[in-house]
Order: structure tokens, then C-alpha cells, then sequence
């Protein structure tokens, strides 16, 4: 290991509220389009539309503006909050109203391959003699999967709507015929589970690295190490370790936390804060791996990329 690759630690982010340089907002850009790049996976995978994510993007940036704003904005929140986010008056007044109606987040429109699978299995039409959704052809007059799917849209042609249902693994082509393989869109219970932990585990997460991000002193602990230039096994070995580490975590930190919890309650003090401690291993390909090994101690050679070592992030 040279001088010059000791590991690092990435200094504390300022804010204040400046505006941001040519610099900073490019940066700023690339963090939300790494943020974002998940997130179209997720949604992509499990066949929620742009538009209903789009929805949900607009009303959590009006939500955030109005938090924002002075309380005593008043009868200006409107044009405030458009001011904030760049959203028309129009929009913001909609998207107000909705959310105070609902008192919660906007429905989402299903997709048109979810809303062919949810009349597929509503209509009595589609069904056999013992109520199970039937078989369809997959193409010819009713009742067939053709018919079905221009039935609920001409938008987007039977085909695709067809191969994006096989892609989510809702129905699957037999002999020519298409079949239901799913009762419902999310499998099962345990999906659901899975995605209440993915919003409110990575939430925290994220909401501590924005706070840490926005803030003069950050609040919260949010750090990381990470490597590069391992094989497989390497990988596989230290999932190893971390799993060990995460244990040790969790007996040293849980009977912690029940004692203070213990004692807050017997000291009878006002009990309205909450903590998540997480730890998470995350490896993929690198986009610019080595052409061949080079020795970890010998000193780079000019022209080439030093060979880089484990290091600390924030």
C-alpha cells in the first residue's frame, strides 16, 4: 500500500441552504439519478407505471414544499409551493386537494397489463365450471386473450401486453393458450412484508443521509467502507463476515436498547423518538476492472490506475 491510497473519509457535506455552484448542482444530479436508477428497477420489475410514479413524485414534492414553508404562508401556500417545486398553480391546487380528500398517499392506477390481469380474474365470463380463471387462446374471437386485452385498452397492442404479463410472472403461453399463474399481482404475503421493509428500512436510511446532507452538524451516524478489484470468492467469503458482524451487532445493541426503554418508561419521560440501527453489504461487477493483477504494494505505473484499497465513505 502506497502513501497516497490510504484509506479516506469524505468530509461532512455543507449546506445552509446556498444555492449551489455549476459543480454542486451537477453532483446534486447525479445523486438523485443514482437514487432514482433503484427505484425505476423496482417499479419496473413489478409493473407500476411511470405515470403512477410520477404521480406519487409530484405529491411527495408538494408535500415537501409545504413543509417547507412558514405557517404563516396562509392563503400564498399555493403559489409558494409552485414557486418551490416548478409545478403549475394548477397542479398544486389538485394535488392539495386530493391529498387533504384522501388524508393519505394518491391510489395508483394499475398498468394496463395488471388491469388485463385483474379483469381476467374478476370477469365470470373467463372463468371454468368451478370458478377458476380459464384458459384463453391466445388470439381469435372471444373469449381470448385478444379480445381481453383490446377490451381494456387500444393503446398498447395485445402482444406486448402479453409478453409484459409473462415478464412479471402473472400468466405464462401453453400450447398457444395463455394462462393465469398468480392469484394476485404481489406474491404472496411475504412480498408485501418485503416491500413494507424496503420503504420504511431504506426510507431511514435515506432520510439520514439527506439530513446528514442539509445539515451544518449532521445528526446521524451514516457511514461505509468499501472496496473494489475482489473476486467471487473474496465476495462470497466476506458475505461471511459481515453476517458475523451483524450478530455481534445485534447482541451488543438490542438488550442496550430494551434497558433504555426500561428506563424511560420507569422514569415515566415523555416517549415519542424512535431509532433504526441497520448494516448492509451491497457488491456488483466494477465498469473498469483491471486488465490484469498488479501487486498491491508496488507503486503505479505511469499512465495506468493505482490500484485501489479498501476505503471509508461517509
Amino acid at each position: 500500500m502506497t502513501d497516497q491510497a490510504k484509506p479516506r473519509t469524505a468530509p461532512p457535506a455543507k449546506a445552509g441552504g446556498a444555492a449551489l455552484s455549476a459543480g454542486g448542482d451537477a453532483a446534486l444530479s447525479a445523486a438523485v439519478v443514482a437514487l432514482l436508477r433503484p427505484i425505476a428497477e423496482l417499479a419496473v420489475a413489478r409493473g407500476l407505471s411511470f405515470a403512477a410514479v410520477e404521480e406519487m413524485f409530484k405529491t411527495a414534492f408538494v408535500d415537501a414544499a409545504r413543509r417547507a414553508q412558514p405557517e404563516s404562508a396562509g392563503s400564498r401556500i399555493v403559489s409558494r409551493v409552485a414557486t418551490a417545486t416548478g409545478l403549475t398553480r394548477r397542479e398544486v391546487t389538485r394535488l392539495v386537494d386530493a391529498g387533504d380528500a384522501a388524508g393519505g398517499p394518491p391510489t395508483v392506477r394499475p398498468s394496463p397489463a395488471t388491469q388485463v390481469f385483474t379483469r381476467w380474474r374478476a370477469d365470470p365470463a373467463l372463468r371454468d365450471r368451478r370458478g377458476h380463471p380459464r384458459a384463453l387462446p391466445r388470439q381469435g374471437p372471444a373469449p381470448s386473450f385478444e379480445t381481453l386485452a383490446r377490451s381494456v385498452t387500444q393503446d398498447v397492442h395485445p402482444r406486448s401486453l402479453l409478453d409484459e404479463l409473462c415478464r412479471l410472472g402473472l400468466a405464462a403461453v401453453v400450447d398457444d393458450e395463455v394462462r393465469l399463474v398468480r392469484e394476485s399481482v404481489v406474491a404472496g404475503r411475504d412480498s408485501e412484508r418485503a416491500f413494507a421493509f424496503l420503504g420504511s428500512n431504506v426510507g431511514d436510511h435515506l432520510r439520514a443521509s439527506v439530513a446528514n446532507v442539509l445539515a451544518e452538524t449532521p445528526p446521524h451516524l451514516e457511514q461505509a467502507v468499501f472496496a473494489d478489484e475482489l473476486s467471487a470468492e473474496s465476495i462470497a467469503a466476506f458475505r461471511d463476515i459481515a453476517k458475523t458482524q451483524w450478530q455481534a451487532l445485534l447482541a451488543a445493541t438490542v438488550p442496550k436498547l430494551q434497558a433504555l426503554v426500561d428506563a424511560d418508561a420507569a422514569a415515566d419521560r415523555t416517549r415519542d423518538r424512535r431509532v433504526r440501527i441497520g448494516l448492509y453489504t451491497y457488491h456488483d461487477a466494477m465498469s473498469d476492472p483491471p486488465a490484469a493483477p498488479r501487486p498491491v504494494a508496488a507503486s503505479p505505473t505511469p499512465g495506468t490506475k493505482r490500484r485501489r484499497p479498501a476505503r471509508k465513505d461517509r
